[in-house]
């Protein structure tokens, strides 16, 4: 008798044994990754994306064993990264890190060579970055409130910069305009950094910038912080209210960083890259590297991020068509 139930556990061990390789290896193959993975980045070398690719590449590539292969695609507002990932094949060996862009192109562009959602396997939102309202010490406002307040009532009106036709801070601003109800010119400029400048020197009123791109200037007091774009106040800046708390519920402007897979990519490959991520957001190091480019971790599931992507598609769908923007 006891030589019979010993010979069952051992069949029921072989068994899970089995059962669990089988699992592990799945579609993917056991060799997963077989070869140096490709990691696009939908924006050129230098910025916040580039900034968290980098961070990726270094765990990430650690924890598949090969190392990530940094390719920098910048240009017509992230569509030729994303071009390029939807049209590679789905094994694994080609990633995209995207941007905000991503969830605004399919309503800018009037027609797109890859669908934003259908086209890619969803692995999981990496980070999300809030902005800031920031106006130069020559406007005499404290608060979000004030300026709204002085743009409504000034007869020449005021203007906003932005870094560029269908950028965040361009239809951030005019999200934030719809709810206000206030009027204000659009300057577009050519990236961050030129918008910064003229905003220092005077040249314009306002401008939704990136946190990360702002704060140096807001600590040197060559720039006023009035809110924060985010639902909940910046790490970095946390007396600062947010627009919501400022008067106008319901506002919301984040950034959206997150790796996506050529659509039909293995459900294992999927998982193994969730998991390696997800694993690598909780790390203090990373963490703390993230918060210091002005962004949050966020590693959310597959399902989850995909869910969160066709919302905003849809929600700046919306500002898009009020705006009148266009990248075409």
């Amino acid at each position: 008798m006891k030589i019979r139930n010993c010979s069952i556990r051992r069949s029921c061990a072989v068994l899970s044994l089995v059962l669990w390789a089988s699992a592990a290896g799945g579609a993917s193959g056991p060799s997963y990754p077989s070869k140096p993975v490709r990691l696009i980045v939908a924006a050129p070398p230098g910025g916040s994306l580039d900034f968290i690719a980098r961070i990726v590449a270094q765990d990430l590539g650690s924890s598949l064993g090969q190392p990530l292969v940094i390719d920098n695609r910048g240009g017509a507002g992230g569509n030729i990264a994303a071009e390029l990932a939807a049209k590679a094949p789905p094994d694994g060996h080609t990633l995209v890190l995207v941007g905000p862009s991503h969830v605004i192109n399919p309503s800018l562009y009037r027609k797109l060579s890859y669908d934003a959602v259908e086209d890619f396997s969803f692995i999981t939102q990496i980070a999300s970055g809030s902005y800031v309202i920031v106006v130069p010490p020559s406007v005499p406002v404290k608060t979000l409130k004030e300026f709204v307040a002085r743009a409504k009532s000034k007869k020449d009106g005021v203007s906003y910069a932005s870094p560029g036709i269908g950028q965040a801070g361009h239809l951030g601003m005019e999200l934030l305009k719809t709810l206000a109800g206030f009027d204000a010119v659009h300057v577009a400029y050519k990236g961050t950094g030129p918008a910064l400048i003229d905003l220092m020197a005077g040249r314009v009123d306002v401008f939704l910038s990136s946190t990360s791109g702002a704060l140096p200037h807001v600590k040197s007091g060559k720039l006023k912080v009035l809110a924060v774009s985010s639902l909940k106040r910046s790490l970095l800046l946390p007396d600062v209210p947010t627009v919501a708390e400022s008067g106008y519920p319901g506002y919301e402007v984040i950034g959206v960083y997150g790796l996506l897979a050529p659509a039909g990519t293995p459900r294992t490959v999927v998982s193994r890259l969730y998991e390696d991520m997800s694993r690598s957001l909780k790390l203090a190091d990373v963490r703390d590297r993230l918060a210091a480019g002005g962004v949050d971790p966020v590693g959310s599931l597959p399902e989850t991020f995909k869910a969160y992507v066709k919302a905003e598609i849809t929600k700046w769908a919306k500002v898009v068509k009020q705006s009148g923007a266009t990248a075409d």
